[in-house]
């Protein structure tokens, strides 16, 4: 694993933008596409916005997978996660091939149909968060790490029904839906790279466990550390816990 340490949020988002857009190029002009999982939330905003002002990408040769979305959730909805991706992703870019998970349709048939989709290649690179319950897309701990589906339907736990309260999405925790339809953590682990975008103080305890505790289903981001190829981003409010000999090793 490495780990890259930014002052700003917006400076991570700029180099992580950066890393991406290299791994689409690289993509493309081996195979002609690039697939890639995209993540959503509050702390992707920096990164997103560079990483679609980019236009050294041939944008229309990417397809794309998205993490997670909520079951029930109305399209229009301001938490709606396909909004959130075309209006921050797709619109911008002109992306060429979108998978967009339908949280109102029955989500054990979405599984299925996006998941036979997702298993056709492998993903090249994959943009992920980290919970401030440290969950990876919306496996919220205790996270099955040995499913084998690539998309399951999960209940959410109260931390992470309160963290989308606490970024704005919902007014109160009933309004927040209880379960989502999730990338599993064995499809998340399936991706050639892996990059885990993860600025702002709120994530600094999830970080501190992902990254310097016991890789455990009770800290589902804990497994990021057993993948070959992840990069963390972060900044000095989500680094702040770690120890000394963890941030010489980021650069």
């Amino acid at each position: 694993m490495r780990i890259r340490l930014f002052d700003k949020r917006d400076t991570l988002g700029q180099a992580a933008a950066e890393h991406a857009a290299e791994r689409l190029r690289s993509a493309i002009a081996a195979k002609g596409r690039a697939r890639i999982v995209a993540a959503t939330g509050a702390a992707q905003f920096s990164f997103l916005d560079a990483l679609t002002r980019d236009r050294s990408v041939d944008w229309p040769k990417v397809e794309m997978f998205h993490l997670d979305e909520y079951v029930g959730l109305a399209a229009d909805h301001p938490a709606n996660f396909r909004k959130f991706l075309t209006d921050r992703l797709i619109a911008p870019t002109g992306l060429g091939t979108a998978h967009l998970l339908d949280g109102e349709r029955h989500p054990e048939a979405v599984c299925l149909e996006t998941g036979t989709l997702l298993r056709a290649e492998p993903v090249d690179v994959a943009f992920v968060g980290i919970g401030e319950n440290a969950h990876l897309a919306f496996n919220d701990p205790p996270a099955d790490f040995d499913i084998e589906q690539p998309y399951i339907v999960v209940d959410l736990d109260e931390a992470c029904r309160r963290q989308q309260v606490g970024e704005g999405w919902f007014p109160s925790l009933a309004d927040v839906p209880t379960q989502a339809i999730s990338m599993s953590i064995r499809q998340i682990l399936s991706a050639r790279e892996i990059i885990a975008i993860v600025p702002e103080r709120r994530k600094a305890i999830a970080v501190r466990a992902a990254l310097e505790g016991e890789i455990s289903p009770l800290v589902p981001a804990s497994i990021l550390r057993t993948h070959p190829n992840v990069t963390v981003y972060l900044d000095r409010e989500s680094s702040e816990l770690l120890m000394p000999d963890t941030l010489q090793r980021a650069r």
